[in-house]
Protein backbone atom coordinates (compact mmCIF):
# COMPACT_ATOMS: atom_id res chain seq x y z
CA UNK A 1 0.00 0.00 0.00
CA UNK A 2 1.43 3.14 -1.27
CA UNK A 3 2.36 6.48 1.26
CA UNK A 4 -0.85 9.16 1.15
CA UNK A 5 0.87 12.39 -0.62
CA UNK A 6 1.61 14.99 2.03
CA UNK A 7 -1.31 17.39 3.06
CA UNK A 8 -3.68 14.82 1.71
CA UNK A 9 -6.91 14.38 4.12
CA UNK A 10 -10.68 13.29 4.74
CA UNK A 11 -13.54 14.49 6.36
CA UNK A 12 -15.68 12.32 8.60
CA UNK A 13 -19.01 13.47 9.02
CA UNK A 14 -21.99 11.72 10.71
CA UNK A 15 -25.65 12.00 10.10
CA UNK A 16 -26.10 12.68 13.49
CA UNK A 17 -24.30 13.19 16.96
CA UNK A 18 -23.14 10.32 18.44
CA UNK A 19 -23.08 8.29 14.93
CA UNK A 20 -19.59 7.15 15.61
CA UNK A 21 -17.47 9.55 14.35
CA UNK A 22 -14.81 9.97 17.04
CA UNK A 23 -14.17 6.61 17.22
CA UNK A 24 -13.97 6.36 13.25
CA UNK A 25 -11.22 8.99 13.28
CA UNK A 26 -9.20 7.42 15.52
CA UNK A 27 -9.40 3.74 13.66
CA UNK A 28 -8.29 5.35 10.84
CA UNK A 29 -5.61 7.25 12.26
CA UNK A 30 -4.33 4.11 13.58
CA UNK A 31 -4.66 1.89 10.63
CA UNK A 32 -3.26 4.31 8.75
CA UNK A 33 0.22 4.78 11.09
CA UNK A 34 0.45 1.39 10.94
CA UNK A 35 0.74 1.77 7.27
CA UNK A 36 3.66 4.14 7.94
CA UNK A 37 1.81 7.02 6.97
CA UNK A 38 2.25 10.36 9.44
CA UNK A 39 -1.11 11.18 9.98
CA UNK A 40 -3.23 13.80 12.80
CA UNK A 41 -6.70 14.27 13.51
CA UNK A 42 -7.88 17.60 14.04
CA UNK A 43 -11.60 19.01 15.08
CA UNK A 44 -12.22 22.43 14.45
CA UNK A 45 -14.62 22.78 16.60
CA UNK A 46 -15.72 20.51 19.66
CA UNK A 47 -18.08 20.77 22.22
CA UNK A 48 -17.48 18.97 25.03
CA UNK A 49 -17.06 18.75 28.84
CA UNK A 50 -14.48 15.84 28.55
CA UNK A 51 -11.00 17.90 28.25
CA UNK A 52 -7.36 17.13 28.02
CA UNK A 53 -4.07 19.48 28.90
CA UNK A 54 -1.26 19.36 26.48
CA UNK A 55 2.21 19.47 27.24
CA UNK A 56 2.22 23.02 25.90
CA UNK A 57 -0.33 23.41 28.69
CA UNK A 58 -3.35 24.29 25.85
CA UNK A 59 -7.03 22.43 26.39
CA UNK A 60 -8.10 20.43 23.67
CA UNK A 61 -11.01 17.90 23.52
CA UNK A 62 -9.98 14.43 25.36
CA UNK A 63 -11.30 12.87 22.13
CA UNK A 64 -8.60 14.60 19.96
CA UNK A 65 -6.22 13.29 22.63
CA UNK A 66 -7.20 10.30 21.75
CA UNK A 67 -7.02 10.38 18.19
CA UNK A 68 -3.46 11.72 18.74
CA UNK A 69 -2.38 8.57 20.62
CA UNK A 70 -3.99 6.86 17.75
CA UNK A 71 -1.73 8.39 15.41
CA UNK A 72 1.18 7.84 17.76
CA UNK A 73 1.61 11.78 17.92
CA UNK A 74 1.90 14.43 21.00
CA UNK A 75 -1.59 16.09 20.62
CA UNK A 76 -1.01 19.96 20.53
CA UNK A 77 -3.52 22.98 20.30
CA UNK A 78 -3.46 22.88 16.56
CA UNK A 79 -5.43 19.57 16.08
CA UNK A 80 -8.53 21.36 17.94
CA UNK A 81 -8.19 25.01 17.76
CA UNK A 82 -12.24 25.96 18.70
CA UNK A 83 -13.23 24.08 21.98
CA UNK A 84 -17.02 24.86 23.55
CA UNK A 85 -17.28 24.06 27.04
CA UNK A 86 -21.48 24.47 28.25
CA UNK A 87 -21.94 26.46 31.70
CA UNK A 88 -25.67 26.35 31.05
CA UNK A 89 -28.07 25.71 28.51
CA UNK A 90 -27.85 28.83 26.65
CA UNK A 91 -23.78 29.66 27.16
CA UNK A 92 -20.15 27.91 26.84
CA UNK A 93 -17.03 29.21 27.61
CA UNK A 94 -15.11 29.64 24.43
CA UNK A 95 -11.39 27.73 24.27
CA UNK A 96 -9.71 28.85 21.45
CA UNK A 97 -6.17 27.40 20.59
CA UNK A 98 -6.20 26.20 23.86
CA UNK A 99 -6.73 29.20 26.15
CA UNK A 100 -10.19 30.59 27.49
CA UNK A 101 -11.42 33.54 25.68
CA UNK A 102 -14.58 33.83 27.71
CA UNK A 103 -18.15 33.32 27.80
CA UNK A 104 -20.69 33.31 25.03
CA UNK A 105 -24.16 32.64 24.23
CA UNK A 106 -25.09 30.05 21.46
CA UNK A 107 -26.81 33.31 19.48
CA UNK A 108 -23.53 35.35 19.85
CA UNK A 109 -21.39 32.81 18.76
CA UNK A 110 -23.68 31.90 15.40
CA UNK A 111 -24.41 35.26 15.03
CA UNK A 112 -21.35 36.12 14.13
CA UNK A 113 -17.98 34.97 16.20
CA UNK A 114 -18.05 31.39 14.35
CA UNK A 115 -17.48 33.27 11.17
CA UNK A 116 -14.81 34.91 12.55
CA UNK A 117 -12.70 31.94 13.67
CA UNK A 118 -12.74 30.32 10.16
CA UNK A 119 -9.77 31.63 8.99
CA UNK A 120 -7.91 30.42 12.62
CA UNK A 121 -9.21 26.96 12.51
CA UNK A 122 -8.19 26.52 8.38
CA UNK A 123 -4.70 28.28 9.53
CA UNK A 124 -4.54 25.34 12.06
CA UNK A 125 -5.68 22.86 9.58
CA UNK A 126 -2.80 24.37 7.13
CA UNK A 127 0.21 24.22 9.52
CA UNK A 128 -1.23 20.03 10.12
CA UNK A 129 -0.90 19.54 6.52
CA UNK A 130 2.52 21.15 6.32
CA UNK A 131 3.69 18.54 8.72
CA UNK A 132 1.92 15.89 7.99
CA UNK A 133 1.33 13.13 4.87
CA UNK A 134 -2.54 13.34 5.88
CA UNK A 135 -5.13 14.98 8.31
CA UNK A 136 -8.03 13.36 8.70
CA UNK A 137 -10.69 15.79 9.85
CA UNK A 138 -13.94 14.97 12.42
CA UNK A 139 -17.33 16.79 12.09
CA UNK A 140 -20.20 17.73 14.78
CA UNK A 141 -23.49 16.60 14.72
CA UNK A 142 -24.70 16.44 11.12
CA UNK A 143 -23.34 18.44 8.00
CA UNK A 144 -27.05 19.19 7.28
CA UNK A 145 -27.97 21.00 10.16
CA UNK A 146 -29.01 23.95 7.26
CA UNK A 147 -29.91 26.42 9.77
CA UNK A 148 -26.12 26.64 11.28
CA UNK A 149 -24.70 26.27 7.61
CA UNK A 150 -23.67 29.85 6.90
CA UNK A 151 -21.85 29.98 10.05
CA UNK A 152 -20.53 26.62 9.45
CA UNK A 153 -16.71 26.04 10.42
CA UNK A 154 -16.16 22.30 11.43
CA UNK A 155 -18.50 20.28 8.96
CA UNK A 156 -18.94 21.24 5.13
CA UNK A 157 -17.14 25.02 5.67
CA UNK A 158 -13.92 23.11 6.66
CA UNK A 159 -14.46 20.76 3.90
CA UNK A 160 -14.76 23.52 1.17
CA UNK A 161 -11.86 25.54 2.34
CA UNK A 162 -10.07 22.43 2.55
CA UNK A 163 -11.32 20.94 -0.46
CA UNK A 164 -11.27 17.25 1.68
CA UNK A 165 -13.44 14.77 0.76
CA UNK A 166 -15.91 13.55 3.04
CA UNK A 167 -17.50 10.30 4.51
CA UNK A 168 -20.46 10.18 6.16
CA UNK A 169 -21.29 7.89 8.92
CA UNK A 170 -24.45 6.60 9.97
CA UNK A 171 -25.50 4.32 13.17
CA UNK A 172 -27.42 1.36 11.92
CA UNK A 173 -28.17 0.64 15.43
CA UNK A 174 -30.84 3.98 15.55
CA UNK A 175 -32.64 2.71 12.47
CA UNK A 176 -33.26 4.52 9.29
CA UNK A 177 -29.50 4.40 7.78
CA UNK A 178 -30.37 4.98 4.61
CA UNK A 179 -32.53 7.06 4.95
CA UNK A 180 -30.44 9.61 7.17
CA UNK A 181 -27.34 9.24 4.33
CA UNK A 182 -29.87 10.18 1.70
CA UNK A 183 -31.51 13.13 3.67
CA UNK A 184 -27.94 13.99 4.58
CA UNK A 185 -26.61 14.30 0.84
CA UNK A 186 -29.91 16.08 -0.46
CA UNK A 187 -30.21 19.17 2.48
CA UNK A 188 -26.58 20.15 1.05
CA UNK A 189 -26.01 22.90 -1.72
CA UNK A 190 -24.95 21.22 -5.22
CA UNK A 191 -21.08 22.47 -3.90
CA UNK A 192 -21.17 20.86 -0.68
CA UNK A 193 -22.27 17.66 -2.35
CA UNK A 194 -19.82 17.88 -4.43
CA UNK A 195 -17.56 16.73 -1.78
CA UNK A 196 -20.02 13.60 -0.54
CA UNK A 197 -17.68 11.10 -1.35
CA UNK A 198 -19.83 8.13 0.06
CA UNK A 199 -20.62 6.39 3.36
CA UNK A 200 -19.56 4.22 6.03
CA UNK A 201 -22.12 2.37 8.35
CA UNK A 202 -21.52 1.77 11.63
CA UNK A 203 -23.03 -0.48 14.24
CA UNK A 204 -24.08 -3.17 12.28
CA UNK A 205 -25.30 -6.34 14.02
CA UNK A 206 -25.49 -9.63 11.70
CA UNK A 207 -25.11 -10.56 8.39
CA UNK A 208 -23.91 -8.07 5.94
CA UNK A 209 -24.89 -9.83 2.96
CA UNK A 210 -28.61 -8.77 4.17
CA UNK A 211 -27.37 -4.74 3.95
CA UNK A 212 -26.18 -5.02 0.48
CA UNK A 213 -29.12 -4.95 -1.43
CA UNK A 214 -30.07 -1.42 0.37
CA UNK A 215 -26.41 -0.52 -0.36
CA UNK A 216 -26.80 -1.05 -4.20
CA UNK A 217 -29.53 0.87 -3.80
CA UNK A 218 -28.53 3.39 -2.05
CA UNK A 219 -25.54 4.05 -4.76
CA UNK A 220 -28.48 4.46 -7.97
CA UNK A 221 -30.11 6.69 -6.05
CA UNK A 222 -27.17 8.70 -4.51
CA UNK A 223 -24.20 8.35 -7.15
CA UNK A 224 -22.12 7.27 -4.32
CA UNK A 225 -20.86 4.03 -2.72
CA UNK A 226 -20.43 2.36 1.21
CA UNK A 227 -17.06 2.25 2.38
CA UNK A 228 -17.22 0.12 4.88
CA UNK A 229 -20.25 -1.67 7.09
CA UNK A 230 -18.18 -1.71 10.46
CA UNK A 231 -19.60 -4.70 13.27
CA UNK A 232 -20.97 -3.52 16.43
CA UNK A 233 -18.66 -3.80 19.15
CA UNK A 234 -19.03 -3.08 22.75
CA UNK A 235 -16.68 -0.68 24.64
CA UNK A 236 -15.20 1.47 21.63
CA UNK A 237 -16.92 4.88 22.85
CA UNK A 238 -13.70 5.64 24.90
CA UNK A 239 -12.90 9.34 25.69
CA UNK A 240 -16.73 10.53 25.06
CA UNK A 241 -17.20 13.99 24.17
CA UNK A 242 -20.47 15.13 25.29
CA UNK A 243 -21.23 12.94 28.37
CA UNK A 244 -23.45 10.24 29.00
CA UNK A 245 -26.66 10.20 27.69
CA UNK A 246 -29.73 12.17 29.54
CA UNK A 247 -31.01 9.20 31.52
CA UNK A 248 -28.32 8.28 33.42
CA UNK A 249 -29.90 5.05 35.28
CA UNK A 250 -27.85 2.32 35.52
CA UNK A 251 -25.14 3.33 33.50
CA UNK A 252 -21.84 1.33 33.54
CA UNK A 253 -18.84 1.85 32.65
CA UNK A 254 -17.56 -0.64 30.54
CA UNK A 255 -14.84 -2.96 32.64
CA UNK A 256 -12.43 -5.82 31.55
CA UNK A 257 -13.74 -9.43 31.35
CA UNK A 258 -11.84 -10.91 34.01
CA UNK A 259 -12.42 -11.79 37.57
CA UNK A 260 -11.57 -10.21 40.98
CA UNK A 261 -8.45 -11.43 41.97
CA UNK A 262 -9.53 -11.42 45.63
CA UNK A 263 -12.04 -12.81 47.28
CA UNK A 264 -14.53 -9.59 47.02
CA UNK A 265 -15.40 -6.92 44.35
CA UNK A 266 -15.09 -2.75 44.62
CA UNK A 267 -18.40 -1.19 43.75
CA UNK A 268 -17.62 2.49 43.02
CA UNK A 269 -20.39 4.84 42.70
CA UNK A 270 -20.11 8.26 40.97
CA UNK A 271 -22.09 10.72 41.34
CA UNK A 272 -23.45 12.22 37.91
CA UNK A 273 -23.69 15.82 39.35
CA UNK A 274 -24.96 18.51 36.66
CA UNK A 275 -22.32 19.72 33.82
CA UNK A 276 -20.29 16.97 34.98
CA UNK A 277 -16.20 16.98 33.55
CA UNK A 278 -13.77 14.60 32.97
CA UNK A 279 -15.87 11.28 34.02
CA UNK A 280 -13.24 9.61 31.98
CA UNK A 281 -11.54 9.92 35.24
CA UNK A 282 -13.14 6.75 36.30
CA UNK A 283 -12.22 4.87 33.06
CA UNK A 284 -9.06 3.15 34.80
CA UNK A 285 -11.18 1.97 37.73
CA UNK A 286 -13.57 0.54 36.04
CA UNK A 287 -10.29 -1.43 33.87
CA UNK A 288 -9.50 -3.00 36.77
CA UNK A 289 -10.96 -6.80 37.32
CA UNK A 290 -13.50 -6.85 39.80
CA UNK A 291 -14.15 -2.82 39.92
CA UNK A 292 -17.63 -2.40 39.27
CA UNK A 293 -18.48 1.68 38.58
CA UNK A 294 -21.91 3.06 38.26
CA UNK A 295 -23.15 6.24 37.71
CA UNK A 296 -25.44 7.15 40.37
CA UNK A 297 -28.48 10.36 40.96
CA UNK A 298 -30.06 9.31 44.12
CA UNK A 299 -29.01 8.95 48.00
CA UNK A 300 -29.81 5.19 48.15
CA UNK A 301 -27.93 4.53 45.28
CA UNK A 302 -24.48 5.06 48.00
CA UNK A 303 -25.62 2.31 50.31
CA UNK A 304 -23.96 -0.37 48.92
CA UNK A 305 -20.73 1.55 47.61
CA UNK A 306 -17.44 0.84 48.70
CA UNK A 307 -16.29 4.20 47.37
CA UNK A 308 -18.07 7.12 46.33
CA UNK A 309 -16.36 9.50 44.04
CA UNK A 310 -17.39 13.12 43.11
CA UNK A 311 -16.03 14.04 39.60
CA UNK A 312 -15.27 17.30 38.25
CA UNK A 313 -17.93 19.91 36.67
CA UNK A 314 -18.14 22.76 34.92
CA UNK A 315 -20.42 24.17 37.71
CA UNK A 316 -18.62 23.32 41.37
CA UNK A 317 -22.14 25.72 42.88
CA UNK A 318 -24.74 23.94 40.76
CA UNK A 319 -23.46 20.81 41.74
CA UNK A 320 -23.74 21.59 45.79
CA UNK A 321 -27.13 22.44 45.41
CA UNK A 322 -27.69 19.24 43.39
CA UNK A 323 -26.16 17.39 45.70
CA UNK A 324 -28.10 18.72 48.30
CA UNK A 325 -31.32 18.84 46.75
CA UNK A 326 -31.12 15.26 45.96
CA UNK A 327 -30.06 14.13 49.73
CA UNK A 328 -26.52 13.06 48.21
CA UNK A 329 -24.68 15.82 50.23
CA UNK A 330 -26.46 14.35 53.70
CA UNK A 331 -25.58 10.76 52.31
CA UNK A 332 -22.32 11.73 51.42
CA UNK A 333 -21.79 13.32 55.21
CA UNK A 334 -22.83 9.82 57.02
CA UNK A 335 -19.99 8.08 54.45
CA UNK A 336 -17.21 10.09 56.09
CA UNK A 337 -18.75 10.19 59.91
CA UNK A 338 -18.72 6.46 59.21
CA UNK A 339 -15.37 5.89 57.55
CA UNK A 340 -16.63 4.71 54.56
CA UNK A 341 -14.23 6.55 51.81
CA UNK A 342 -14.91 9.27 49.07
CA UNK A 343 -12.98 10.71 46.73
CA UNK A 344 -13.22 14.20 45.38
CA UNK A 345 -11.79 15.14 41.98
CA UNK A 346 -11.37 19.04 40.76
CA UNK A 347 -14.78 20.62 41.21
CA UNK A 348 -15.81 17.67 43.40
CA UNK A 349 -12.69 18.73 45.95
CA UNK A 350 -14.10 21.55 46.00
CA UNK A 351 -17.57 20.97 46.81
CA UNK A 352 -15.73 18.80 49.58
CA UNK A 353 -14.03 22.14 51.16
CA UNK A 354 -15.58 24.12 53.63
CA UNK A 355 -16.45 27.68 51.76
CA UNK A 356 -16.28 28.40 48.38
CA UNK A 357 -15.91 32.21 47.06
CA UNK A 358 -16.75 32.79 43.30
CA UNK A 359 -17.30 35.40 41.63
CA UNK A 360 -16.12 34.10 37.81
CA UNK A 361 -18.67 30.92 37.45
CA UNK A 362 -21.53 30.87 38.89
CA UNK A 363 -20.90 34.51 40.10
CA UNK A 364 -23.01 33.23 43.62
CA UNK A 365 -20.20 34.79 45.82
CA UNK A 366 -19.71 33.38 49.24
CA UNK A 367 -20.98 29.56 49.59
CA UNK A 368 -20.66 27.10 51.94
CA UNK A 369 -19.08 23.91 50.58
CA UNK A 370 -20.22 20.22 52.45
CA UNK A 371 -17.51 20.56 54.78
CA UNK A 372 -15.67 17.23 54.73
CA UNK A 373 -12.61 18.54 53.82
CA UNK A 374 -10.30 21.74 55.07
CA UNK A 375 -10.06 23.53 52.30
CA UNK A 376 -10.85 26.67 51.38
CA UNK A 377 -11.79 27.94 47.21
CA UNK A 378 -11.33 30.79 45.95
CA UNK A 379 -12.61 31.26 41.91
CA UNK A 380 -9.80 33.56 39.68
CA UNK A 381 -10.70 34.28 35.97
CA UNK A 382 -7.41 32.81 34.81
CA UNK A 383 -7.58 29.39 34.49
CA UNK A 384 -5.01 26.58 35.54
CA UNK A 385 -4.27 24.47 33.44
CA UNK A 386 -0.82 21.74 34.07
CA UNK A 387 0.63 18.50 33.72
CA UNK A 388 1.83 18.10 37.35
CA UNK A 389 4.10 14.96 38.38
CA UNK A 390 4.03 13.85 41.72
CA UNK A 391 3.89 11.17 43.82
CA UNK A 392 1.22 9.59 46.89
CA UNK A 393 1.03 6.84 48.86
CA UNK A 394 4.28 5.98 48.14
CA UNK A 395 3.95 5.29 44.45
CA UNK A 396 4.92 7.54 41.07
CA UNK A 397 1.49 10.15 39.56
CA UNK A 398 0.81 12.29 36.96
CA UNK A 399 -2.07 14.17 35.80
CA UNK A 400 -3.65 17.24 34.24
CA UNK A 401 -5.29 20.45 35.81
CA UNK A 402 -7.96 22.28 34.59
CA UNK A 403 -9.53 24.63 37.05
CA UNK A 404 -11.01 28.06 37.64
CA UNK A 405 -10.83 27.36 41.50
CA UNK A 406 -7.51 28.04 43.94
CA UNK A 407 -7.62 25.79 46.90
CA UNK A 408 -6.18 26.77 50.19
CA UNK A 409 -5.46 23.61 52.11
CA UNK A 410 -5.52 24.29 55.78
CA UNK A 411 -4.96 20.73 57.32
CA UNK A 412 -5.14 17.07 56.62
CA UNK A 413 -2.33 15.13 55.18
CA UNK A 414 -1.36 16.02 51.63
CA UNK A 415 -3.00 13.87 48.77
CA UNK A 416 -1.31 15.64 45.70
CA UNK A 417 -2.11 19.14 45.52
CA UNK A 418 -5.06 18.46 47.98
CA UNK A 419 -5.72 16.78 51.05
CA UNK A 420 -6.99 13.46 52.88
CA UNK A 421 -9.03 13.49 56.12
CA UNK A 422 -9.66 9.90 57.24
CA UNK A 423 -11.22 8.23 54.49
CA UNK A 424 -12.06 11.25 52.25
CA UNK A 425 -9.96 12.29 49.49
CA UNK A 426 -9.48 15.61 47.49
CA UNK A 427 -7.84 16.57 44.67
CA UNK A 428 -7.52 18.79 41.38
CA UNK A 429 -5.56 16.45 39.55
CA UNK A 430 -7.38 14.59 36.34
CA UNK A 431 -6.63 11.59 35.45
CA UNK A 432 -4.53 10.36 38.55
CA UNK A 433 -5.77 6.92 38.42
CA UNK A 434 -4.24 6.14 35.49
CA UNK A 435 -0.71 5.61 37.26
CA UNK A 436 -0.72 1.94 37.51
CA UNK A 437 0.99 1.80 40.97
CA UNK A 438 -1.01 4.54 42.75
CA UNK A 439 -4.26 3.08 41.77
CA UNK A 440 -3.09 -0.09 42.73
CA UNK A 441 -2.36 1.42 46.29
CA UNK A 442 -5.27 3.53 46.52
CA UNK A 443 -7.35 0.85 45.69
CA UNK A 444 -6.02 -0.98 48.84
CA UNK A 445 -6.69 1.54 51.23
CA UNK A 446 -10.40 1.90 50.19
CA UNK A 447 -11.24 -2.07 50.48
CA UNK A 448 -9.36 -1.78 53.78
CA UNK A 449 -11.36 0.92 54.55
CA UNK A 450 -14.62 -0.70 53.20
CA UNK A 451 -13.71 -4.27 54.73
CA UNK A 452 -13.61 -6.04 51.11
CA UNK A 453 -11.38 -8.74 50.75
CA UNK A 454 -10.96 -7.34 47.21
CA UNK A 455 -6.77 -7.22 45.80
CA UNK A 456 -5.78 -4.98 42.51
CA UNK A 457 -4.91 -7.09 40.29
CA UNK A 458 -0.51 -6.89 39.90
CA UNK A 459 -0.45 -6.53 36.53
CA UNK A 460 -3.01 -4.13 35.19
CA UNK A 461 -2.05 -1.37 32.58
CA UNK A 462 -4.01 0.89 31.50
CA UNK A 463 -1.83 2.53 29.11
CA UNK A 464 -1.97 -0.95 27.67
CA UNK A 465 -4.99 -1.31 28.07
CA UNK A 466 -5.97 1.54 25.69
CA UNK A 467 -3.72 1.07 22.66
CA UNK A 468 -5.53 -2.27 22.62
CA UNK A 469 -8.83 -0.64 22.61
CA UNK A 470 -6.33 1.82 20.05
CA UNK A 471 -5.66 -1.57 18.14
CA UNK A 472 -9.14 -2.16 17.63
CA UNK A 473 -10.20 0.58 16.27
CA UNK A 474 -7.42 0.16 13.68
CA UNK A 475 -8.57 -3.97 13.14
CA UNK A 476 -11.98 -2.19 12.40
CA UNK A 477 -11.26 -0.19 9.35
CA UNK A 478 -8.38 -2.68 8.14
CA UNK A 479 -10.93 -5.43 8.06
CA UNK A 480 -14.37 -3.84 7.77
CA UNK A 481 -13.63 -1.08 5.76
CA UNK A 482 -12.83 -0.54 1.82
CA UNK A 483 -9.51 0.84 2.94
CA UNK A 484 -7.93 0.96 -0.58
CA UNK A 485 -10.70 3.28 -1.57
CA UNK A 486 -10.12 5.00 1.49
CA UNK A 487 -6.42 5.81 1.01
CA UNK A 488 -7.49 6.67 -2.92
CA UNK A 489 -9.70 10.02 -1.41
CA UNK A 490 -7.59 10.86 1.17
CA UNK A 491 -4.55 10.80 -1.76
CA UNK A 492 -6.91 12.20 -4.94
CA UNK A 493 -10.10 13.88 -3.27
CA UNK A 494 -13.37 12.90 -4.29
CA UNK A 495 -14.25 12.02 -7.45
CA UNK A 496 -15.60 14.06 -9.67
CA UNK A 497 -19.01 13.67 -11.56
CA UNK A 498 -20.96 13.13 -8.66
CA UNK A 499 -24.18 13.47 -8.92
CA UNK A 500 -26.39 16.59 -7.39
CA UNK A 501 -29.15 15.05 -5.14
CA UNK A 502 -32.26 17.43 -5.31
CA UNK A 503 -33.87 19.44 -3.61
CA UNK A 504 -30.25 21.13 -2.36
CA UNK A 505 -30.06 23.67 0.63
CA UNK A 506 -31.64 27.13 -0.06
Amino acid sequence: MSGAKRGGGLLVAGTTSDAGKSVVTAGICRWLVRQGVKVAPFKAQNMSLNSFVTREGAEIGRAQAMQAQAARVEPTALMNPVLLKPGSDQSSQVVLLGKPVGEMSARGYHGGRQERLLGVVTDCLEQLRGTYDAVICEGAGSPAEINLRRTDIVNMGIARAARFPVVVVGDIDRGGVFASFFGTTALLSPEDQSLIAGYMVNKFRGDVSLLEPGMEMLRGLTGRGTYGVLPFRHGLGIDEEDGLRVSLRGAVRESVVAPPVGEDVLRVAVCAVPLMSNFTDVDALAAEPGVVVRFVDRAEELTDADLVVVPGTRGTVKALRWLRERGLADALLRRAAEGRPVLGVCGGFQALGEHIEDEVESRAGSVEGLGLLPVRVRFEREKTLARPVGSALGEPVTGYEIHHGVAEVLGGEPFLDGCRVGSVWGTHWHGSLESDGFRRAFLREVAAAAGRRFVPAPDTSFGALREEQLDLLGDLIEEHADTRALLELIETGTPPGLPFLPPGAP
